[in-house]
């Protein structure tokens, strides 16, 4: 009798189960195995359109989280233009995009975003294209008319990236071992680095005077390297060469020549103060002892020169040795301070009879 209650309480545990998680669709002659087969295939789906080069994407911050998303009408232009992705899909390859984007949204694949700054901010035209900010929308339905769509899935890491994560232990062992490397390394590494920052900051330069030109001559702002101080951007967009559309106002004709005197003030007063060839050889002389003591140290030399310390505070102890033994061993030859001021008076007396 208890064998026979325990497997019917097990048949009304699996069949509530059953009942929780949603009857079977009698209709459908598609077995579970292939239902969630069906999952993975929006999952690949996803993952295949993800990895697509052809498929405009930016990276943002969604809730203290960055994320990438994409726009929904090149979503749609994506799908018209390549086709072939579909066929990952098997028997819903002949969707709608909205329909599979509508699917993928139910998936939890996909989110729906909205911009956060929803004002046209001074002297612009029209809002940023690409947000950085981004809030989650209340309507999960798909649309291409300024809708921004985030991927909830983790990215597959590439190869590159995992040794990446190897070599980064070992750079910062390698520099912590700088101070032992041979001088021709230390030469060439001390070269390197100064070499990409100077490279670093002329491109900075360059970029800010030809950004300043333009806009002083023409009125236009132009920026080479468009992203190349952006905190929120990838690789790629980080060395984009070409400007970005200039979509604020033109600037005022007043500011322009108020901005260009300044600058020819500030040209004509450094170069006013700049420093002499004296001043220049001493700064030089400086820096080149500073780089030379951090290039010529190497451990021997400063075990030698430990070593060439250590007979000097021997001698030193010796010699103080010396003379406290001295001063115990012969108590006798220490004159009292009493005595001595005796020893003065008699001579004194003395010398006063005589001079009677």
């Amino acid at each position: 009798m208890k064998k026979s209650g325990a497997a019917e309480k097990k048949r009304v545990r699996r069949s509530s189960a059953v009942v929780q998680n949603g009857t079977r669709d009698p209709n459908s002659d598609t077995p579970p195995r292939k239902q969630a087969a069906k999952k993975d295939v929006f999952q690949l789906f996803a993952e295949k359109v993800r990895d697509h080069k052809d498929l405009e994407s930016r990276w943002a911050v969604l809730q203290e989280t960055r994320v990438e998303y994409f726009r929904g009408k090149d979503f749609v232009s994506f799908l018209r233009n390549h086709p072939e992705v579909k066929d990952i899909l098997e028997s819903d390859r002949n969707l709608e995009t909205e329909d599979i984007a509508n699917a993928l949204l139910s998936k939890n694949l996909l989110v729906r975003c909205d911009r956060v700054v929803k004002t046209l901010r001074p002297g612009k035209k029209k809002l940023s294209t690409w947000p950085a900010h981004l809030e989650i929308f209340p309507e999960q339905v798909f649309s291409d008319n300024d809708a921004f769509f985030a991927w909830t899935f983790e990215k597959g890491r590439p190869l590159w990236q995992t040794l990446l994560s190897f070599f980064w232990p070992v750079l910062t062992l390698a520099i912590c071992l700088f101070p032992v490397y041979p001088h021709r390394c230390k030469l060439l590494i001390l070269y390197s680095c100064a070499g990409v920052l100077l490279l670093i900051l002329s491109l900075l330069f360059v970029r800010a005077a030809i950004f300043g030109m333009i806009w002083i001559l023409l009125g236009k702002r132009v920026w080479f390297f468009p992203n190349i101080l952006a905190e929120e951007a990838t690789l790629r967009e980080l060395f984009r060469f070409w400007p970005k559309k200039d979509e604020e106002e033109k600037p005022k004709w007043t500011a322009r020549l108020f901005y260009a005197v300044v600058a020819v003030l500030v040209i004509l007063l450094l170069r006013h103060h700049a420093p002499d060839e004296a001043a220049r050889a001493r700064y030089q002389k400086r820096m080149s002892n500073i780089i030379d003591d951090v290039l010529e140290w190497s451990p021997r030399l400063a075990l030698s020169g430990m070593m060439e310390k250590q007979p000097d505070v021997a001698n030193a102890t010796e010699a103080n040795g010396t003379f406290s033994d001295g001063s115990k061993t012969n108590p006798d030859e220490i004159v009292p301070p009493d005595a001595d001021a005796e020893t003065g008076n008699v001579h004194e007396n003395d010398q006063h009879q005589d001079n009677i």
